[in-house]
């Protein structure tokens, strides 16, 4: 049982996340190519579609009503809007379907995130939450890897957009029978007394993730699921937050190394060291949450979301406002890099909980 929901959130997120929202990237140069993008109006698609992954994140973390509904279209619809793509002819009309796919993929990402987490606790195997999240990276680079076969056989941008698509749906074909229904996410009766944020939890928010996921994109995502396999083979040493500490530590390294090294040494060091933490970040830190805040696990599942959306949104804002006053994409990248030291420091010491933490 708990193999197969481990498989299923696996899944999902292959399909929400690593195809759904993140195969725009290995296209860009494709739609560019053919002229229905440029790089400024493809930097502006990516951060809409930022923007509607943040929607998603904060409606699923405060949803009362139709959450079911919600996942099921966050899946459905990241496999459906893949395969519309490939009709979309210009900027505007990728625009708006990344938005909608950002937001379905919100949804999938937090509803999932939290339903596995609470199942996998409940049958005794809180580690296998960590292989749920190698899905986004599975995803990242099963559409990097594609993306090589597509140029290499020169497909159109709309062959590439169908290749995904299908792909997409004959794996949520496989677990389609293992989605929650009606009543399984979401019991009125059972809910707890409302969060309150102690400093623990604002701590964790504040600085959840990086914006590096745009170089060197199969080796992203080769190292994602790398650190995720490496996360479960030392998840027995340290605390849960003193080992998210050393993963944000070593993305901060590896940004600023992307900063200080030569070109291609750079990009190798930066994909490696962060797209190594990158779902091991996530993953620890939404059991650091849970860990916190046990009867609020779909609050903390969104909140962090939320967060990490604002931090994506940020990052290519950042990276705009750098190119812009100083022509230097390094400015960002330092600024990216203390902010991940900076959070490794805010999680390293645990808060001790307080009997009046969920009062």
């Amino acid at each position: 049982m708990a193999l197969r929901i481990a498989i299923t959130g696996f899944l999902v997120l292959v399909v929400a996340m690593g195809i759904g929202r993140f195969a725009f990237t290995p296209q860009v140069p494709l739609m560019i190519a053919e002229g229905q993008l440029t790089l400024t109006s493809a930097a502006l698609v990516a951060a809409i579609n930022y923007l509607g992954y943040l929607a998603g994140a904060w409606d699923a973390m405060r949803a009362h009503r139709h959450v079911e509904c919600r996942l099921h279209l966050g899946v459905w619809g990241a496999v459906g809007l893949t395969l519309v793509s490939a009709l979309a002819p210009e900027a505007w009309s990728h625009a708006i379907i990344r938005f909608v796919i950002g937001g379905m993929s919100g949804w999938a990402m937090v509803l999932i995130a939290a339903r596995t987490n609470e199942q996998l606790a409940h049958f005794g195997k809180p580690g296998l939450s960590a292989a749920v999240f190698a899905g986004p990276g599975a995803g990242i680079a099963i559409s990097g890897l594609l993306a090589v076969a597509i140029q290499a056989g020169d497909l159109h941008a709309w062959q590439g957009w169908l290749v995904y698509g299908v792909l997409a749906l004959v794996l949520i074909g496989l677990i389609a029978r293992n989605l929650p229904r009606k009543g399984q996410l979401h019991r009125p009766e059972s809910q707890p007394q409302p969060l309150t944020l102690t400093p623990g939890l604002k701590r964790l928010a504040r600085f959840p993730g990086s914006f590096m996921a745009q170089f060197v994109w199969p080796v992203f995502g080769i190292a994602a699921v790398c650190g995720i396999a490496l996360s479960i083979a030392l998840r027995h040493v340290g605390s849960s937050n003193q080992r998210l500490a050393v993963v944000l530590f070593l993305q901060g390294i590896g940004v600023l190394g992307a900063a200080l090294l030569p070109a291609m040494a750079g990009l190798v060091v930066g994909a490696l060291l962060v797209g190594g933490g990158f779902l091991c970040a996530v993953q620890l830190s939404l059991l650091y949450g849970r860990e916190l805040a046990p009867q609020h696990t779909r609050y903390m599942a969104g909140l962090l979301t939320t967060g990490y959306a604002i931090g994506q949104l940020g990052g290519p804002i950042t990276s705009a406002l750098s190119t812009a006053f100083t022509g230097r994409l390094e400015p960002a990248l330092w600024i990216a890099g203390v902010a991940l030291f900076i959070a490794a420091g805010l999680v390293w010491k645990r808060e001790p909980e307080r009997p009046d933490q969920f009062q």
